[in-house]
């Protein structure tokens, strides 16, 4: 009975090739509402005075919050392997695209 529920508890996850192979971003701006945070994984490169959003991700502030306590759940197990990550310097480009305040 016990195994039972642990299987109708489980969610099948289906990553097709295309999404698997990712996108490379160095840069997330991240703006809220009352109703939700919307975050930009951007890839600027060096020298170019555009950049182009490569992925959009729309969270519910639940969401937001459980998947920012998720990151530091990971980044501390990745720092307890390999050591703590180094803080780069402050990116410093343009930051006025509108709404609130962005913050990377």
């Amino acid at each position: 009975m016990e195994n039972q529920q642990e299987e109708q508890n489980q969610l099948n996850i289906e990553l097709s090739e295309e999404i698997a192979e990712g996108i490379y971003a160095n840069l997330a701006i991240i703006t809220h509402s009352n109703a939700e945070f919307v975050v930009d994984f951007v890839n600027v490169m060096p020298g170019l005075p555009k950049a182009r959003v490569k992925s959009r991700i729309i969270l519910t502030p639940q969401h937001a919050k459980r998947f920012m306590k998720a990151m530091v759940d990971n980044i501390k197990k990745y720092e307890s392997v390999h050591g703590p990550i180094q803080d780069q310097e402050p990116v410093s480009l343009p930051m006025n695209f509108g709404g609130p305040t962005a913050q990377a």
